[in-house]
């Protein structure tokens, strides 16, 4: 039998404290999402200002990337490289740059999807999440 890494709420409360210091350090109001390895919601929180959209936009990312074990940048870039087809692929809602999994030991473990600035910046605000995992 194997052994499996899972977040802790603590770890997931440092990944959304660090999220929510870099939005906040660049003033950018985004919702900042974490789930777990199969994609169920562990956080979620709009900052003041951000779209309502994107509350629904962001963990919609982070599902994908924990689900698909890769940044969804990667999907976004297959459609729009002209593979629309994976458009129909089944369970995944957030093909757009800003969910980004969480590795540990070579398991994903979640993932941390961002929703409401421009998509690297997104990316920047999930990946400075995860880094305070130190992992």
């Amino acid at each position: 039998m194997q052994s499996k890494q899972v977040l802790t709420l603590e770890e997931v409360k440092k990944i959304a404290a660090a999220a929510e210091a870099e939005a906040l350090a660049h003033s950018w109001a985004v919702t900042i999402s974490v789930v777990d390895d199969g994609g169920n919601l562990l956080w979620l929180q709009r900052l003041d200002g951000a779209a309502p959209i994107s509350a629904h936009i962001a963990p919609a990312k982070a599902r994908t990337a924990a689900l698909g074990r890769r940044e969804t940048k990667i999907y976004e870039d297959m459609i729009n490289n002209g593979r629309f087809s994976f458009i129909t692929a089944p369970n995944l809602e957030g093909m757009l740059e800003g969910g980004v999994p969480i590795t540990v030991g070579g398991q994903c473990v979640g993932a941390v999807g961002v929703s409401g600035v421009k998509s690297s910046e997104d990316v920047q605000i999930a990946k400075a999440g995860i880094a305070a995992l130190n992992i």
